[in-house]
């Protein structure tokens, strides 16, 4: 049991999360920019009132724990938990004041599915929404890709040690350079390259179809910010149907897949490691599981002759299995379709898609690739013991950024995150019944509040019940941090509490 946290520990936690929402303060800046190149001047003032009010709890935080003590392992998971809900309630304050929400609760459901690259929301009137509104939801998007807490190790943690607890804390422990400072950099230029990149190509794109150059330019930045972040958001309600371009959709089906990689596989091909792209474990399982999958979907929907072309079954079929299975949650067609037209057969496909997910520690939801080679490793290994002589000795092997064994450990590890995705899964599918929507509809939407997806079949909306919002905000929480963060936060609370009540 733990210990009641001292007020040492908690001046630790206050510290840490002061600095993430100074951070996210500091992200007020490019939506302010916006709001007065847009002359945007009610926008600009809710902005101001979210810069303030986001600095002042930031800067209040971080001088009421000034410390010198070092974070240790459960200070960085207890500041990774809190320090996600604090910028929740404080990132959505623009979104309360714009007047485009029925409620605080959906504005703060709406900033911990940008944060946690879900990509559901209860906005009112999408298409209307002001330019830095439409530049906030996508930037909160592409950050929290990256991570609320990589922002803060960026410019604000100086201290390498209690920086690494930090970045574990958030639910990564990939290591691009030996210096955590470095990594979390690092992960920000591989970002801002890619977005350059895609945000131009997509420019070019919305050109090509007759959008205006500064509207091009716009949606282009947006689309892409969201496809890298596997995040789903889009300026227009209907998503990327609206763009009607076979060509808009063959780049956000390639920016979102990459963006679904570990952020250590873009690093070695960068360095001019490209055998690490059909070597490493996860893309092997990724490829596997997205090939399975698509057959399975696709097969479903050829059975009841929803799509009658090969191009059509592509365009509709494949993309929202691979939208699924990278967890980014764009959609060419209208929720209720999927309900209504694509049978059990695909549905199911699709929930296994956003339950697996993409890679670990890239901006994907899920499972991970990863723990699902390493079980699939320890499966075949398993039945290699069964068919061989009780004397024989062998050990399986498996390469992630190198050649490693499989141990005990990394097999029990992967077990109980999976374990714990399913659990959750289960849990807020009964949710969703006990609200009155149908199973099948209910389990979709809790496998894409479960794994970070932002597919909806049109269970999520503000007009769903106050509780099951509260449901999707903790199950996007606990998904995005991979559990850890989330229950050493709750044992910390209620360690906290139960030492209050003796």
């Amino acid at each position: 049991m733990l210990d009641r946290p001292r007020a040492g520990d908690w001046k630790i936690v206050c510290a840490y999360t002061g600095k993430a929402l100074i951070g996210v303060g500091a992200l007020h800046a490019l939506p302010l920019a916006t709001a007065l190149a847009c002359a945007e001047w009610a926008s600009l003032v809710d902005f101001l009132a979210g810069l303030g009010a986001t600095m002042a709890a930031g800067c209040a935080m971080a001088l009421l724990g000034k410390t010198e003590r070092k974070p240790s392992w459960m200070h960085g998971m207890v500041t990774g938990g809190i320090s996600w809900l604090a910028v929740m309630v404080m990132a959505a304050i623009p979104y309360w004041l714009s007047g485009h929400y029925l409620s605080y609760l959906d504005a703060m459901f709406d900033v911990m599915s940008g944060f946690t690259t879900t990509g559901l929301t209860l906005v009112q009137d999408l298409d209307h929404l002001s330019v830095s509104l439409n530049m906030w939801r996508h930037l909160l998007t592409f950050v929290g890709g990256q991570g609320v807490i990589v922002l803060a190790l960026s410019f604000l943690v100086k201290d390498s040690a209690g920086g690494y607890k930090l970045y574990v804390g958030e639910g990564k422990d990939e290591r691009l350079f030996p210096s955590v400072f470095h990594t979390a950099k690092a992960i920000w230029k591989i970002s801002l390259v890619y977005l350059g990149v895609g945000a131009a190509a997509l420019w070019l794109a919305g050109l090509s179809i007759g959008l205006g150059p500064a509207r091009a330019f716009l949606h282009g930045l947006w689309i892409y910010m969201a496809a890298w972040s596997t995040g789903g958001f889009a300026p227009m309600s209907q998503n990327i149907l609206y763009y009607h371009s076979g060509l808009y959709e063959a780049l956000t089906l390639v920016f979102f897949i990459v963006g679904s990689f570990n952020f250590a596989l873009h690093h070695a091909v960068w360095s001019g490691n490209r055998r690490e792209i059909y070597r490493n474990i996860e893309t092997v399982s990724f490829a596997t599981t997205m090939s399975l999958l698509a057959l399975l979907g696709c097969r479903g929907l050829q059975r009841l002759g929803v799509y009658p072309d090969a191009v059509s079954l592509f365009r509709k079929g494949f993309y929202h299995l691979a939208s699924a299975h990278t967890t980014t949650g764009y959609m060419t067609l209208y929720p209720r379709q999927l309900a209504l037209e694509w049978g059990d057969l695909a549905l199911l496909a699709m929930i296994a898609a956003m339950l697996v997910g993409g890679s670990a520690c890239s901006t994907a939801g899920g499972f991970k690739g990863l723990r699902v080679g390493i079980i699939w490793k320890a499966v075949v290994q398993d039945t290699r013991r069964l068919l061989k002589p009780s004397s024989a000795v062998f050990t399986q092997g498996f390469h992630y950024h190198g050649e490693r064994s499989l141990g005990e450990q990394q097999l029990r590890s992967a077990a109980l995150i999976v374990i714990m995705y399913v659990a959750m899964f289960a849990l807020i599918a009964m949710a969703g019944t006990a609200c009155g929507y149908p199973f099948l509809d209910a389990a979709f939407e809790a496998a894409s509040v479960t794994g970070n997806v932002g597919l909806s079949i049109g269970v999520t909306s503000a007009a769903m019940p106050a509780p099951l919002k509260l449901v999707y905000i903790l199950g996007m929480w606990a998904g995005r941090l991979e559990f850890m963060a989330v229950l050493a936060t709750i044992a910390f609370v209620a360690a906290a509490l139960r030492g209050k009540r003796r």
